[in-house]
């Protein structure tokens, strides 16, 4: 009898570990996603850089800089601090001004002179200076999500409870 509890508890253990693991419909995957391959959620706007988001993961810490443009629905989550432009602006209108200056950086446009005139985000707007992202960082995790997954200089954009970041790797 004890030579079987030997046997069974680790085969119980070994089952319960693959039932539970990466991989199983309805378990975290490497792209820190909940459920299997028919659960994938689609992008909430055209201008998100699904194609990076599709990536593994390139890096375990990255330094990026960001350009944040919000909408007036989003007002909430800045707990009354919303910048005014966007406290104007609904979310289709976001989203011209994401192309447009998507258009300015690929036409050669300097990405800090572009984020101290645009962004939304007053306190890096300001600075200028670049946040570190790791995977466990103190940021919304589709920042994280997108900026793990960008290569050195590449810029692309995602959408959070705050709005569109346009994120620029630099490190």
């Amino acid at each position: 009898m004890i030579r079987l509890r030997f046997i069974v508890r680790p085969l119980v253990a070994a089952f319960a570990l693959v039932a539970c693991g990466p991989g199983v419909a309805g378990g975290p995957t490497m792209n820190n996603k909940i459920g299997g391959a028919n659960d994938v959620s689609q992008p909430t706007s055209p201008v998100v850089s699904q194609a990076i988001l599709d990536r593994e993961p390139i890096a375990n810490t990255a330094q990026v800089k960001h350009i944040l443009i919000s909408w007036k629905d989003l007002g909430e989550a800045f707990g009354g601090r919303q910048d005014q432009r966007a406290q104007k602006r609904a979310k289709v209108e976001a989203e011209t001004e994401i192309k447009s200056l998507l258009g300015q950086l690929r036409a050669g446009g300097d990405f800090d002179t572009i984020m101290k005139t645009h962004s939304e985000d007053v306190g890096s707007a300001a600075s200028g200076r670049p946040f570190t992202v790791t995977p466990d960082a103190q940021l919304v995790i589709e920042f994280r999500q997108l900026a793990l997954r960008l290569k050195i200089d590449e810029v692309g954009v995602c959408q959070s409870d705050y709005g569109f970041h346009i994120i620029k790797r630099i490190q």
